[in-house]
């Protein structure tokens, strides 16, 4: 007996997201367990091709599954209102905002989206950036949770696709300041090393691979250094690999601060406050406006890395020094 099957197209609504995201949205009464097993005998298919629960899919999709209950897709689980003190935290977060961009100045310590046992992220919170507009806020791109930083938010689904496309082609320039343990050989450079994905407990890891990598490119400079103790790094992904710089700041030797996942007991410094915690901010950005010309936003640094900044005497400000630098890779 054949199986009863309808076949879905993603909304416009929904902008870019996670295949395993769109069925929570949709279908929140499907376990994760059941979405698996679906995707793993390929009884659900996107654009008649087998999917992972981690691929991404966009507006005009087709996404072939079992037939469900025809109130299954319109079903969203009620959400609980936003308590006080997300609220604040949201209104002090925002950078800029206009009609079709918002940009947040995300915290260290808050996940962007959600997974197992993360329940408390941006992707959750978007409801309360909706400013009396009947379009829920879309995320065009990530952080990781201890990155802290410049977060852009789609106002509306046009704003949305612009945005990606600007991610996508290339077309943003973000720089990052971070604070590495040592000095790198070279006081500025190119690191151009494929990164792989690898299994690993406690979430993502990457590893450098030149076979079976993914191209991978950053720029940095050497901004200011504490001897040969520590540095001030700024640093300009033109790849956006999953850990790309902090795997890539401890390919040359030189680890984030704080950074324990990849360079363990090395990504720390002995009397240093906040050595523990992760160092690595994204500072500025700059991309194509959805309605024209281009936005350019700052972010100051947080608590625990303005600290660091003050224990080495470093300045809380430098001119970009990437502004001339072509990027092509």
């Amino acid at each position: 007996m054949t199986e009863p099957e309808e076949t879905v197209t993603v909304d416009d609504r929904d902008g870019s997201l996670r295949l395993d995201r769109w069925f929570k949205r949709h279908y929140p009464g499907l376990g994760h367990g059941q979405l698996e097993k679906l995707l793993r005998t390929g009884r659900v298919r996107v654009d008649g091709k087998k999917a992972r629960s981690g691929d991404r899919v966009g507006p005009g999709q087709a996404i072939r599954l079992p037939a469900m209950n025809e109130m299954a897709l319109e079903q969203r689980p009620e959400k609980p209102p936003l308590r006080p003190s997300d609220e604040s935290m949201l209104q002090a977060a925002i950078l800029h905002r206009d009609e079709a961009v918002i940009v947040l100045d995300k915290p260290p310590g808050l996940a962007v989206q959600g997974g197992t046992a993360t329940e408390h992220h941006v992707d959750g919170l978007l409801d309360g950036l909706r400013f009396g507009n009947p379009e829920r806020p879309r995320l065009v791109h990530r952080l990781d949770k201890e990155t802290s930083g410049i977060l852009v938010i789609a106002r509306t689904a046009s704003a949305a696709a612009v945005l990606t496309q600007a991610f996508r082609e290339k077309t943003t320039r973000k720089t990052y300041w971070a604070v590495t343990v040592g000095l790198p050989k070279l006081l500025q450079g190119r690191i151009d090393l494929p990164l792989a994905k690898m299994p690993a407990r406690g979430g993502e890891r990457v590893r450098p691979d030149a076979e079976q990598g993914r191209r991978a490119v950053t720029y940095y400079r050497v901004i200011d250094n504490a001897g040969a103790q520590a540095s001030w790094l700024a640093l300009m992904p033109v790849t956006g690999r999953t850990h790309q710089l902090r795997a890539h700041c401890a390919a040359i030797g030189t680890p984030i601060l704080g950074d324990t996942k990849y360079g363990e007991t090395a990504a720390h410094l002995a009397g240093v406050p906040e050595s523990c915690r992760l160092h690595l901010h994204a500072r500025s950005l700059s991309l194509p406006h959805p309605q024209g010309g281009r936005l350019e936003v700052t972010a100051p640094l947080p608590p625990h890395m303005r600290l660091t900044w003050e224990f080495f005497g470093f300045s809380n400000d430098a001119p970009d020094p990437f502004a001339e630098l072509d990027l092509a890779i």
